[in-house]
């Protein structure tokens, strides 16, 4: 596990980090010396076992970990997961909130190839084909909605983390490599790819990224505090820091403009930069507690943001700055994520609900509605776009990618 520092958010933000330090609070139980010994220090021990997960999430999880070459003794793996499964179970979520309103829709999830691939952020691209970025196991997938097949690309650099997803003009997939330092580029007709090296040796975690109208590919470096261009004609990459120190930029969009936003989630701000200056200015939200983690930008470029602490969509004027925020349907603990405009619709997950939901905002009434996932989601850690107005959604835990078909 030699690349266990690049694996943040790949790895560790997926199930537990353990100190040597911490197999003292480790609870007592037959497999604890094997989970103190095959953890390392990506993220705060007690963070991610505080949550916990159900019986059948952590036997995902464990798939999701050999997967991704954690080393734990064949003969101990059963050990390890009835000791998880034992002493971190689930704690409560709240009950996702149905409310109901004037659109229809029809959901259809279909479970990905490969067990443990846990499919991060979904692509929708202009031949109608449904992509995802499978970070455990290294590769995308392409799913034909309409015949169910699927395709896998295995990826060059091994664990490399695949995470954020773009189509450019040529249809070539790019991705970012979000535990190996690099951006991607895909050719599905030949499944080469090609590597972009992140150029300083600080930023380890490309996470999400977006072509603006000229071609140019924006991305952002979370834990490393960077907002990047790449141009895919050079291959040139330039590294910007926002104003914020550890800001975390996370979800990006750009606007009818070119003008390049994203949402800090170690800070109450939008951030955005101006594409010919490179200058970054900040937004400040008003609540100190805010942590938005997606956006979405309606065609008036107004900015929408889903604040994933508090529980709330968020309506950011860039023009006035002027924020407007409403109380997601399942409330505080809803953990708002994936968003998306449709039509000048807003659509989103609420990822921290059992069942996952998909929420649907009338920015001209004002009102929400609501639907249950009936595969779980769990989680949905962001959405996508059909050119036809459908949603897609990737779900991470249940290695599945859903379609929302919206009834026009």
């Amino acid at each position: 596990m030699s690349k266990t520092s690049l694996l943040s958010w790949a790895v560790a933000a997926l199930v537990w980090a353990a100190l040597p330090a911490w197999s003292q609070e480790l609870p007592e139980g037959k497999g604890k010396e094997v989970v103190a010994a095959s953890c390392n220090s990506c993220h705060p021990f007690h963070a991610r076992l505080g949550g916990g997960y159900t019986a059948e999430g952590w036997r995902t999880v464990m798939r999701m970990m050999a997967n991704h070459g954690v080393s734990v003794p064949p003969d101990q793996v059963a050990t390890v997961t009835e000791y998880l499964i034992k002493n971190f179970p689930e704690k409560t979520k709240p009950a996702g909130v149905v409310i109901p309103g004037p659109a229809k829709v029809s959901i259809k999830e279909w479970s990905v190839p490969t067990p443990g691939s846990r499919p991060h952020d979904p692509l929708a691209t202009a031949d109608g084909s449904l992509w995802y970025t499978g970070q455990m196991t290294n590769a995308l997938g392409r799913l034909d909605p309409k015949t169910g097949r699927f395709k896998e690309y295995p990826l060059k650099t091994p664990h490399s983390g695949p995470h954020g997803l773009d189509e450019d003009k040529n249809g070539n997939i790019w991705y970012t490599g979000n535990a190996g330092a690099l951006i991607g580029k895909l050719d599905p007709k030949t499944g080469a790819v090609t590597e972009y090296k992140m150029p300083d040796p600080d930023v380890k975690d490309p996470h999400t990224l977006i072509f603006d109208q000229s071609g140019i590919l924006w991305f952002t470096a979370q834990n490393a505090n960077r907002v990047g261009r790449l141009d895919p004609k050079t291959g040139e990459i330039k590294l910007l820091t926002p104003p914020t120190p550890k800001s975390r930029p996370y979800g990006m969009a750009v606007n009818s403009k070119g003008t390049v936003f994203y949402v800090a989630f170690g800070a109450n701000k939008v951030g955005s930069v101006d594409p010919k200056t490179l200058e970054i200015r900040e937004y400040p939200l008003p609540d100190s507690a805010s942590r938005p983690r997606r956006i979405a930008i309606t065609s008036d470029d107004i900015v929408w943001y889903s604040d994933f602490s508090r529980g709330y969509l968020g309506r950011l004027d860039p023009a006035t700055g002027k924020v407007t925020e409403w109380s997601s349907p399942s409330g505080a603990k809803s953990e708002p994520y994936g968003i998306s405009a449709i039509n000048d619709i807003i659509w989103y997950s609420e990822s921290g609900t059992t069942p996952n939901t998909v929420v649907r905002f009338d920015p001209k009434t004002e009102r929400f509605q609501s639907w249950t996932i009936p595969g779980g989601g769990n989680i949905v850690r962001n959405t996508s776009v059909t050119r036809d107005g459908n949603f897609v959604l990737a779900n991470s835990l249940v290695n599945a990618v859903t379609l929302v078909t919206i009834s026009k």
